[in-house]
């Protein structure tokens, strides 16, 4: 089926995943959703800023162009033009944000600016076209780890709730598995080692789990790998890895469903929806299942292509986001934070 004119053209380059999808006219339905994922910055340990500008310029033409073709039409046929304005890497959204604007701007068309927070929570949207607020939210990922309460007010917006008072939930897993000598990124290298390791073989902190908020820490969690790690030699640290990690990965899932749980208590939640790449780790979702299926509320997680970062939840955010008349956004900026 061909829409004509009625589509959403959207846009994601925050960090290191060239990104690019159509959606229907409403947002909650992908019919394209194409993500590169730079691989250059494996040798690094980490993304590096510089080299994923550049290589965002290199592919974003490359990834519209498909995004039109898997989806079986055309820029004339595209309605509105979304695009990630803000967090991210500054040089990583005006690569972005530039294009949007000129894709938009050949076009007369409005221009969407999303916020990449806001488009992770719009992934669970895709997941259940039924889901509606009010709902909590979890955003875990490399570079945030927060919760929020998303009112069903129209065009409310979400209220921050807590969030980590100094790493990110993914930080905390890459860092832990460079320690750990393991790959990047750290999430899914980690879960790997963990096969048939023993989660509750090793003690790992799990910070401000008796404190009546819903802030999250990390640092001592990393702190206490790095001693439990000076204390063994080599070989008994590849004797013990997958013990290891999977008592490691098993601390970051109990303060993440912890401090999620805790929230849908303290405001009725009637729904929780987990996004962002940490949402992927098989451990976290069969955790939450279980417990929300005891408590009985409901719980949305998106799969896992819909949980990293990825143009179609940011269409999906942009079906409930203003947009920018042509030609005003070509003020327009972006923003790191």
């Amino acid at each position: 089926m061909r829409y004509k004119n009625r589509m959403i053209l959207a846009i994601e380059t925050s960090c290191d995943d060239t990104c690019a999808a159509v959606l229907d006219e409403e947002g909650r339905r992908a019919l394209s959703n194409v993500i590169h994922t730079q691989t250059e910055h494996e040798r690094y340990g980490g993304v590096v800023p510089e080299v994923a500008s550049r290589a965002h310029l290199e592919r974003l033409d490359g990834v519209v162009e498909k995004a039109l073709a898997d989806a079986g039409t055309d820029l004339d046929e595209v309605s509105r033009v979304a695009v990630t304005v803000r967090p991210g890497l500054i040089g990583a959204l005006l690569v972005g944000l530039s294009a949007a604007k000129g894709l938009a701007f050949a076009r007369k068309l409005p221009l969407v600016p999303v916020n990449h927070l806001e488009g992770h929570v719009a992934a669970a949207y895709l997941t259940d076209p039924t889901l509606e607020p009010p709902f909590v939210a979890l955003i875990a990922s490399g570079g945030h780890t927060a919760l929020y309460s998303v009112r069903a007010e129209a065009g409310s917006g979400m209220d921050l709730l807590g969030q980590t008072l100094d790493d990110a939930a993914g930080e905390a897993l890459d860092k832990g598995a460079r320690m750990l000598g393991l790959g990047f990124p750290g999430g899914p290298a980690i879960s790997k080692a963990a096969w048939g390791g023993e989660r509750t073989r090793y003690d790992f902190p799990v910070a401000l789990k008796e404190k009546n908020n819903l802030d999250f820490s990390f640092s001592g969690l990393k702190t206490s790998l790095l001693y439990k790690l000076k204390a063994l030699d080599g070989e008994r640290v590849r004797e013990e890895l997958p013990h290891l990690a999977a008592s490691y990965e098993a601390a970051v899932v109990e303060a993440l469903s912890r401090k999620l749980l805790r929230a849908a208590e303290l405001h009725e939640a009637p729904a929780l929806v987990v996004v962002g790449g940490v949402a992927a780790n098989v451990s976290l979702r069969r955790v939450l299942a279980e417990k929300c299926e005891r408590r009985g509320i409901r719980l949305v997680v998106p799969p896992p292509e819909l949980c990293m970062d990825n143009a179609a939840m940011i269409g999906a955010a942009a079906a409930s986001t203003p947009a920018i008349p042509y030609p005003d956004y070509l003020s327009f900026n972006a923003r790191s934070v």
